[in-house]
């Protein structure tokens, strides 16, 4: 590789910097494990849906490296200069068009005729409006260069018919306006088809049979009545074989009782013999005949009236004769011609054999197609070509768009500058006194969750309702504390085109999020067990003093036995004198210490404590990575794309005053203390701190506490002792 290439460590990936013109150029030459995406979807990104419909040739819905490859080969074989891709600019100006080549002086000239058409003759740059008037002006013409024709008044009655019929059978296209209809294609595969259609129809015309004009409707009813007059013959054979089968081989009278609503069901009836069965081998077409069935069967008798020797009645051995005079006619009848089929953007609704033959006639050997090919060459010179303005529109989307999908792409150049937003992030998620930047679209929100659980993300799935719209997206909350972060929680989620949502959270994972979340979690979880504990045991105690009210109540004959309380009440004394003693060593402990080695233990505490929390939620922090994040959206990424503590907390924000704000600190919702009860309780805490320093200094505490021990282990003894007595 001669090219010389510039990398940037970011995000524990080196990607690639496209610094000038050759950096794209020379793309098809760099390695795809360097790329930071190998594919993602047309859909959830903040990016022109348009570019990426143009972008995904195959139109499978993802885009992939050689998508961008061919774009960018495409793109450069009509420009003279990749540099003012690099500008991502909104206009592609006239004097960028290579026109060294044929196709390219043919765009030269379809530029100017646009600009023309709307009154900018004196502007040399084309912008996507321009192009987008252009085609809005020419889908609503008649020849507008796109080779298509709809059906529209300004054409024949005989074109409308021709046209129409022609996507009714064989298919359609769409055209500029959005209108289906048919190009020269649909046109000559339709007339190839009726002719071959009408040929058939006119072999089985001449195909003679003993009912002359009445043959196609005659083998129709035959068709139709041929199972239930077959059975009706084999019914009859065997009640000639068996005479007293003859009554179950007629209708049970279980089989025509009504339904729930009173009526006789048509369905069940036409499953019924189509006529009385007795031992004459003969169908009398005019008495006895199931009701569902006599109006085809009267309409046969009229038909073959001539092949039979009694007109009401019908033997076997006629019925045999007449299907085998149809013999031929049902061979020729049977090898009805394929119909030749296209690939067309709107299927067919509709078959050659519902079109009337006269309608077929004229259509297949008329002068239609011939007007028909004339209006194609006539749309084909037209000034602005459709396929022209598409290529124009093409270049302008590529010219104007093609570097943001790069560093989107290729880079991620867009989501680690701190002045853009990568295609993937849809907007900004106010919650609870934070804003996330970090916004992806959500398909699935639990097969999203179980992919993007690897990301060390804490992700809050948000359901955005708008004016009836719904959409899903995943948020990073990268900073701050996730206390008050629980599902059901409302906030507004706003997208790159300034439209806000109602966000509800529906589901969370849950991760750090920061240091100092990490920091305080021991205490807050040290609070909760006390809380609980207090609440558990207060509880417990409320439903004592209920239960003891309730029988003192119920017995009043039940009086104090003060006995029974001594051992409580030493219980309850002994651990007061334990708990006072273990302040009093405590406090002792602590006034040994030197002044400097106090603060050293309250450190030591910390650590001991929120240590722990803070190591492994740093080591969790470090893991979190962009990569699992996108994969659950449909991306396919090289790498892990880490986002450091710097990066989460530029993604989420928490709330500050303005820099040049003032805060008034004097709460008039918060409770006032006098003055004089302040000095009061202050100097009473003064007094304890210098009484308690002065017996520290003058021994008095050693000597309480080795009084207070001896106290103990007389209570103690005094206590045993009751309790045995």
């Amino acid at each position: 590789m001669s090219h010389m290439w510039t990398f940037q460590r970011v995000g524990g990936l080196d990607q690639v910097v496209f610094k000038n013109a050759n950096d794209i150029i020379n793309l098809p030459d760099l390695d795809p494990k360097l790329w930071v995406a190998l594919s993602c979807p047309t859909t959830g990104l903040d990016f022109d849906e348009r570019t990426l419909e143009l972008l995904d040739s195959d139109k499978d819905g993802r885009i992939r490296i050689p998508d961008i490859l061919d774009a960018i080969s495409w793109t450069q074989d009509k420009i003279t200069s990749f540099d003012s891709i690099l500008n991502s600019s909104e206009t592609l100006s006239l004097s960028q068009i290579n026109t060294s080549t044929p196709q390219g002086k043919k765009l030269s000239i379809t530029a100017h005729s646009i600009l023309a058409s709307l009154n900018k003759n004196n502007v040399n740059y084309l912008t996507q409006d321009d192009v987008q008037q252009s085609i809005k002006i020419n889908a609503s013409k008649l020849y507008n260069g796109d080779l298509i024709f709809p059906v529209s008044s300004e054409l024949s009655p005989d074109m409308q018919t021709f046209i129409q019929t022609a996507i009714n059978t064989t298919g359609a296209q769409k055209d500029m306006s959005g209108q289906d209809g048919i190009d020269l294609n649909i046109a000559t595969t339709f007339v190839d088809n009726l002719k071959t259609w009408l040929q058939w129809q006119t072999q089985i015309s001449k195909t003679p049979t003993p009912f002359g004009e009445n043959s196609a409707e005659t083998w129709k009813l035959i068709q139709q009545l041929k199972p239930k007059i077959d059975d009706y013959f084999l019914r009859v054979e065997l009640a000639q074989y068996a005479p007293q089968a003859q009554t179950a081989l007629n209708v049970d009278e279980k089989y025509i009782v009504p339904t729930q609503n009173g009526l006789l069901s048509d369905d069940a009836l036409a499953q019924l013999p189509l006529s009385k069965i007795d031992t004459t081998n003969a169908l009398d077409l005019v008495n006895g005949l199931n009701p569902l069935w006599k109006a085809k069967v009267n309409r046969l008798k009229t038909l073959i009236a001539p092949a039979l020797a009694n007109p009401d009645l019908l033997t076997e051995q006629e019925w045999q004769n007449i299907q085998h005079s149809l013999k031929t006619y049902t061979t020729l009848i049977s090898t009805k011609p394929e119909i030749t089929k296209i690939k067309v953007e709107i299927a067919p609704s509709a078959s050659i054999e519902d079109i009337p033959s006269n309608t077929i006639a004229h259509l297949a050997n008329s002068e239609l197609l011939n007007e028909f090919t004339q209006m194609v060459e006539q749309d084909n010179k037209t000034p602005i070509s459709s396929s022209d303005v598409l290529v124009l529109e093409k270049l302008v989307l590529f010219h104007k768009h093609l570097y943001r999908l790069l560093v989107n792409f290729v880079s991620f150049a867009d989501f680690f500058s701190l002045k853009t937003r990568a295609a993937f992030q849809l907007g900004k998620l106010y919650i609870d006194g934070r804003c996330a930047t970090l916004c992806v679209a959500v398909d699935n929100i639990a097969k999203h969750a179980t992919m993007a659980n690897y990301s060390e993300l804490c992700l809050l799935y948000c359901e955005c309702t708008r004016h009836g719209q719904k959409q899903l997206i995943a948020a990073a909350m990268t900073a701050g504390k996730g206390d008050l972060l629980i599902e059901g929680r409302n906030g507004v989620f706003i997208d790159n085109d300034g439209n806000d949502w109602d966000a509800n959270v529906v589901k969370i994972i849950t991760k750090p999020i920061s240091i100092q979340q990490a920091i305080w979690a021991p205490y807050q979880r040290m609070g909760r067990v006390i809380t609980e504990q207090i609440n558990k045991w207060a509880s417990s105690k409320d439903a004592d003093v209920a239960k003891s009210s309730e029988q003192a109540l119920q017995n009043p004959a039940n009086k104090f036995d003060i006995g029974k309380s001594v051992g409580i009440f030493a219980a309850i004394g002994l651990a007061i004198g334990a708990i006072g003693t273990a302040l009093a060593t405590l406090f002792q402990a602590i006034f040994a210490l030197a002044w400097w080695q106090l603060p050293l233990v309250f450190i030591g505490l910390f650590l001991i404590i929120s240590g722990p929390s803070v190591i492994l939620a740093w080591l969790k922090l470090r893991r979190r990575t962009l990569g699992p994040l996108l994969e659950a959206s449909g991306w396919a990424i090289n790498g892990q794309v880490k986002i450091n503590l710097m990066l989460g907390s530029l993604l989420t924000s928490k709330a500050e005053l303005p820099a040049n704000a003032k805060r008034n600190l004097r709460d008039p919702m918060k409770q006032r203390h006098h003055k004089l009860a302040i000095i009061f309780w202050l100097a009473i805490l003064l007094g304890i701190g210098t009484t308690g320093g002065w017996l520290w200094h003058e021994g008095y505490l050693d000597h309480y506490i080795k009084q207070h021990k001896q106290e103990q282990t007389q209570n103690k003894t005094d206590t045993n002792a009751n309790i045995g007595k």
